[in-house]
């Protein structure tokens, strides 16, 4: 008699197996659906962003439990992604192990990390403009504001090496929450999955391409437009962001980048697919 259906969550090799499915759909999705889907997740990681700039702004919490308290919130924007239906640039690095497997084709696996990182980035970019119009930046006296522009300046003052290997460890932590939700059979389950390893990489200060879409041009908005009259309040002035540019901005991007498709294709994707997807000689009868 075969067992009947089950709520149980999925085990690691079915997850494998989803992943790979998973992944070659998602390769040959059209251009314009892809696009606009990855603006979505641009956006929706952008979302995440503001909460997180809100919530660790000016507070008198201890340092680790900022980071957590920042890092939980954060988590709002891959549950966007994942439970709302988006394309991630980061959590497309999992597409290798349908690559990997000859599911999908070089061009393929390509042609989608350069549309949906091209979405993220007008998503992420849209999303940092929308909330500096807003006038977010003056929340809390304006310390919602400083605390964009030192996370922004942050960002851009990073060495090569390490924004490289910070975006390894970030992207490892993305992609194994993406990982976990494969193994969901509801949307409270992949709630649940997601939210600690985006919570480390936040506490941890790892480093996220398409966050930091939306991080540093959010800083870079307020140094170069905001009034006055948020400087005064906030008590800091632009002089005090020197690291803060638009070339810091793509020095930043680069490293990480490369480093956040080190981190979740190589780490995560090619190691579970070599677990449980690679081809194996039949065993001699």
């Amino acid at each position: 008699m075969s067992e009947g259906p089950t709520l149980d969550a999925l085990l690691p090799a079915d997850m494998a197996v989803k992943a790979e499915a998973i992944g070659v759909k998602k390769a040959g999705l059209d251009a314009a659906a892809m696009f606009m889907l990855a603006v979505l997740a641009g956006a929706f990681i952008g979302m995440g962003a503001v909460f997180s700039t809100t919530v660790t702004a000016g507070t008198g919490i201890p340092f680790g439990l900022s980071r957590l308290l920042g890092g939980v919130v954060f988590s709002l924007g891959l549950i966007l992604v994942v439970v709302g239906g988006a394309e991630l640039f980061t959590g497309n690095n999992l597409i290798v192990m349908a690559w990997a497997g000859k599911k999908v084709r070089t061009s393929q696996l390509l042609r989608n990390w350069l549309i949906v990182y091209l979405g993220n980035f007008a998503g992420s970019i849209a999303t940092a403009a929308l909330v500096f119009l807003a006038g977010h930046y003056n929340l809390g006296g304006g310390a919602v504001g400083a605390k964009a522009l030192a996370i922004a300046d942050t960002k851009c003052g990073l060495d090569f090496v390490p924004a490289l290997f910070l975006g390894v460890l970030c992207n490892a932590l993305v992609c194994l929450a993406v990982w976990l939700s494969f193994s969901a059979r509801s949307a409270a389950d992949k709630v649940l999955v997601i939210v600690p390893p985006i919570a480390a990489f936040v506490a941890a200060g790892f480093e996220h391409s398409i966050a930091n879409m939306y991080f540093i041009p959010a800083g870079l908005l307020i140094k170069q437009f905001a009034p006055a009259e948020f400087w005064a309040q906030a008590g800091t002035s632009a002089e005090a962001y020197s690291n803060l540019s638009w070339a810091g901005f793509g020095t930043n991007l680069l490293p990480v980048t490369i480093g956040n498709i080190l981190g979740g294709a190589v780490l995560v994707g090619i190691v579970y697919w070599f677990i449980y997807l690679r081809p194996r000689k039949k065993a001699e009868a």
